[in-house]
């Protein structure tokens, strides 16, 4: 199975990834599972799925993966590392068309040091990133000089700003560890900082607001929120949407991260677009799942992963027509 495409992707996830035999033992997994596992990424080739995976109920409900055409979600599982120490996760579990399963691992840690570090891939991309970046910046400052007008040095001015956010998102990743940068976040600014980009860019779709003027700011990281917004959004351009509506809610009684049932600030990317393929809405937000030929899969499983580092959530739901993609975020910091 080494070599598989899907596989150099995986092996860069922060998200936990086994494929296992229809015997259910581990054909493969990546260094984040056996990092959690605390075991080696050979060492665990072979050996059952019941060595780590010990209820048997959780077993059966794997098997039964094999059996159905969707997903099969388990909450809340119990896993015995190799060191013996237990770590409680989300896991889903999905039959390829070859008979393996694909398991998909989401521990639910509650402490900053299990918290889930951005994958090597993103670290990656970070270094890669920060020479065109300076070349884009130095570029549009070169704009800003020349611009015949106020309209396109405004527009020369915001590539500057973008770039220069861009720089230090990437700067934090490679020398912070890919923390999140904990502080105060008007969600409603940065929702008209992501309007003001999207409406700069070729063939706009219309971008609405409904907001709760209310509602607090949120305790966040807005660099990575604002990637969530404008990954979202840009899926619903891709999905030819004509119109977009950021509509932001309080709720009571959300269930975010971990099953906990909080309040929480609702944000819905609203679309009217192509909507999601059918056969995507069990395994949408699972990493290396697209509806695009050329899509990597990876956009919505980092958003998800950015939500849950805030201890919210990311779903999606298609009502009479309209995509809805709902961002969740905990009220109460710390509570």
């Amino acid at each position: 199975m080494n070599g598989e495409p899907w596989q150099a992707w995986a092996q860069q996830l922060a998200t936990g990834i086994a494929l296992v035999g229809p015997d259910l033992h581990v054909r493969w997994l990546n260094p984040a599972l056996a990092e959690l596992l605390a075991c080696g990424t050979r060492s665990a080739l072979g050996q059952p799925l019941a060595l780590w995976l010990t209820a048997a109920d959780d077993q059966a409900q794997v098997r039964r993966a094999q059996t159905v055409a969707h997903a099969v979600q388990l909450r809340g599982v119990s896993l015995l590392a190799f060191d013996d120490s237990r770590q409680v996760a989300d896991v889903t579990a999905q039959v390829l068309a070859d008979g393996n399963l694909l398991l998909e691992i989401h521990p639910l840690a509650a402490s900053p040091a299990a918290t889930s570090p951005l994958s090597a891939t993103l670290r990656g991309f970070a270094h890669e990133v920060k020479n065109p970046l300076a070349g884009l910046r130095g570029a549009a400052q070169l704009l800003v000089r020349r611009a015949p007008d106020a309209a396109a040095k405004d527009l020369a001015q915001l590539i500057i700003d973008e770039a220069d956010r861009l720089a230090a998102l990437a700067n934090r990743l490679l020398h912070h560890g890919g923390n999140p940068q904990l502080a105060a976040v008007n969600l409603h600014e940065l929702l008209d900082r992501v309007t003001e980009l999207v409406r700069a860019e070729p063939a706009a779709p219309q971008l609405r607001h409904d907001f709760d003027p209310s509602l607090p700011s949120v305790h966040g990281d807005a660099d990575r929120l604002q990637q969530i917004v404008l990954n979202l959004v840009r899926n619903a351009v891709e999905a030819h949407a004509q119109t977009i509506t950021l509509r932001t809610r309080a709720e009571h009684g959300a269930r975010l991260a971990g099953g906990m049932l909080r309040a929480a600030l609702r944000l819905d990317v609203i679309d009217d677009g192509s909507g999601v393929p059918a056969a995507l809405h069990d395994t949408l937000f699972e990493p290396l799942v697209s509806g695009r030929a050329d899509g990597t899969g990876l956009g919505l499983a980092l958003a998800r992963e950015f939500a849950r580092e805030h201890g919210g959530d990311l779903t999606c739901n298609t009502v009479s027509g309209r995509t809805v993609f709902s961002l969740y975020l905990p009220l109460e910091h710390g509570t």
